[in-house]
């Protein structure tokens, strides 16, 4: 299994794309979680995060698409390419198999987009791109 470029947290992911024009984010949750959960916003950038099922809803099988149509959302491999899921599993999983599929500079957006479980089990207070205080959209 080939190594992907690293882990980001996401200030850390937010400041990569903001200082390499070609660096692209691809959100591999679900169509379910991009629309009630929100997704990021990267207008302030003047870029648009690219959206690429890692897993479908609603059954949870791997998207047997995933891969080409992440190389249609960054077609350039030496590109830096960002991954970013709920809580940073996913992402990893995307990032290790575009590395896989030759791309150069894969990243994982560690935390995600919601965070780590706090002591009641729920997300949103523990890290992630929304309590980065990122810009994000909602449905």
């Amino acid at each position: 299994m080939a190594d992907y470029a690293g882990d980001l947290t996401p200030t850390e992911a937010w400041e990569l794309l903001e200082t390499e024009p070609e660096a692209v984010l691809i959100d591999v949750r679900t169509q379910a979680e991009w629309q009630y959960v929100g997704a990021p916003d990267l207008s302030p950038l003047a870029k648009r995060a690219q959206f690429c099922e890692w897993v479908r809803f609603p059954d949870g099988a791997p998207n047997p698409a995933f891969a080409e149509q992440a190389m249609a959302a960054a077609p350039d491999p030496e590109a830096p390419v960002l991954f970013l899921c709920r809580s940073g599993v996913r992402s990893v999983a995307a990032a290790t198999a575009m590395t896989e599929a030759g791309y150069a500079r894969c990243y994982n957006i560690a935390q995600g987009f919601e965070g780590d479980k706090d002591a009641d089990q729920h997300r949103g207070t523990l890290g992630g791109w929304k309590v980065a205080g990122l810009p994000w959209i909602q449905g």
